[in-house]
């Protein structure tokens, strides 16, 4: 049984605060350019007899106008089949109602794969989806934070005396 799940980040670093020295305000300067998204498809396999597993798929997005910020339906297909692969068995899979996941073109795709059985979970129900919690710790851990400010390419600076 697999559970799938997708999430969606900035590479802008996120706001925060810090502490300085009493008059020396810390200043972090970040380019005003856009940074783009980067995207990630996640799939929980879980195998009775084995130990659970977690497939990934990371795909970066431009920054720019009319450009795709998210993933599409070969995207989701190469996770599914890349956990079909490692787990060597039928899956069935359990996920969301995304648009991408209940389009025509997925469904024709599912059709294709006689070893997959989807299923949809309800609407608005993070709470059935334990991938959602790998999001959650993602996006709330401090090296999240770092993270950003790596891909961001920030420096900080102190501000001279004058």
């Amino acid at each position: 049984m697999c559970f799938e799940d997708e999430a969606g980040f900035t590479r802008r670093p996120p706001k925060g605060r810090t502490w300085g020295r009493r008059g020396h305000t810390p200043v972090v300067t970040v380019s005003g350019r856009r940074s783009g998204r980067l995207s990630v498809a996640g799939l929980i396999a879980m195998r009775p007899g084995s130990r659970t597993r977690l497939c990934h798929r990371l795909r970066t997005h431009p920054a720019g106008k009319g450009k795709r910020r998210s993933l599409g339906e070969r995207d989701f297909i190469a996770v599914i089949d890349g956990a079909h692969q490692l787990v060597k068995a039928p899956i069935v899979l359990v996920w969301d109602q995304l648009n991408t996941h209940v389009s025509r073109r997925m469904r024709q795709l599912i059709t294709e794969r006689e070893w997959l059985t989807v299923f949809l979970l309800p609407a608005y129900s993070p709470d059935l989806n334990p991938v959602e919690s790998v999001w959650t710790s993602q996006s709330m851990s401090p090296a999240a934070s770092a993270r950003a400010w790596i891909c961001c390419r920030a420096r900080v600076n102190t501000p001279s005396r004058a």
